[in-house]
């Protein structure tokens, strides 16, 4: 398989140069704890440091036969291996929910995790009234309890990339409540 690709794309970067090689072991020698971050104003901070988010996207990925996106853990451990020591800090996994064995991998590459809830998905359900927001509120609810209290776990990412017309069609400020609640 190819490396991890670092950067956008007008400076690309690869992990397959002299650097990767150095850090092909499918895990780290040492292990860093993280320090859970919490908001001060407009900063994250980890402790007493201002963190500074570097971080990739991971995924979306071809499932296995039994639907999970990331089901490789050699895989997962050599680009997280490759993306610490090219001095990510950050992934983002988007539109499916990591398995814990995921978040055990980036905590020991001392690597955060944004965990994509995918709230935006379900803005059909208002219009159509297939499911009520509470119902919708259950599922995401079922979502973020998958992950609560892991130590890798920066954040949750609530409702990225609201397609406007939808945004134009139920109007922000019903946009703005549905996110609020939930």
């Amino acid at each position: 398989m190819g490396g991890v690709a670092i950067a956008s794309p007008a400076t690309r970067a690869t992990t397959d140069g002299p650097i990767a090689s150095a850090t092909r072991a499918s895990a780290p020698t040492c292990r860093p704890t993280l320090v859970r971050p919490h908001a001060r104003g407009k900063f994250v901070f980890a402790g007493d440091a201002k963190l500074y988010v570097r971080g990739v996207t991971y995924g979306a990925f071809s499932p296995d036969p039994n639907g999970r996106e990331y089901h490789n853990p050699d895989v997962i451990e050599r680009d997280f291996a490759h993306m610490a020591a090219n001095g990510i800090n950050t992934v983002r996994i988007p539109h499916t929910m990591p398995p814990r064995s995921l978040l055990d991998a980036a905590g020991r590459h001392g690597l955060r995790v944004m965990v994509g809830l995918s709230a935006e998905q379900y803005l059909g359900f208002l219009i159509d009234r297939k499911k009520s927001v509470s119902e919708i509120e259950a599922v995401v609810r079922a979502k973020v309890r998958e992950c609560a209290g892991h130590p890798a776990l920066l954040c949750y990412a609530l409702g990225n990339e609201i397609p406007a017309p939808m945004a134009r069609w139920l109007g922000r400020r019903r946009i703005e409540r549905y996110l609020e609640r939930l």
